[in-house]
């Protein structure tokens, strides 16, 4: 099975680089991206599994680039890292694109976001081994739209 590859989106450099600094030992790639619109770039680029999102950004939110992903590449499994608490107003539209976690930025990575990762990589590894055994099946067309090819 190939390496994991986790994408970390946020404008916020600093936070970028204490996530970096903090997830360095885990057994994972990871991707940084200062933007949604890097992001983009970087989906097109790499084979990502699991994707950790601010939601407020400038530019392309991180609603627009979950709403992104979700069409384009919808085995990847969503994970957002908010600075504000969830709320009915942010957790509505969070539920239309199906985030997997939702993680305040305040809690502790050791206890809250390296869980959900190792979790959304365990999830994408199952969907995959389920799409690999719809086309031993023969559900050739199904299987295709799991796989994103």
């Amino acid at each position: 099975m190939e390496k994991a590859m986790v994408l970390f989106v946020d404008d916020d450099e600093i936070m970028l680089r204490s996530l970096e600094r903090g997830l360095f030992d885990e057994p994972y790639d990871k991707r940084f991206a200062k933007s949604g619109a890097e992001a983009v770039g970087i989906l097109q680029r790499e084979d990502v599994h699991v994707i950790v999102t601010d939601m407020r950004m400038p530019g392309m939110d991180g609603l627009e680039l979950l709403k992104t992903v979700k069409e384009t590449y919808p085995r990847i499994v969503s994970v957002v890292l908010s600075g504000f608490a969830p709320t009915a107003d942010l957790m509505s539209p969070v539920h239309q694109v199906e985030v997997f976690r939702f993680v305040c930025k305040s809690l502790k990575l050791e206890e809250h976001l390296k869980p959900a990762i190792r979790q959304g990589i365990n999830r994408y590894n199952l969907q995959s081994e389920h799409a690999d055994a719809l086309v031993e099946l023969g559900g050739v067309g199904v299987a295709k739209d799991l796989k994103n090819d």
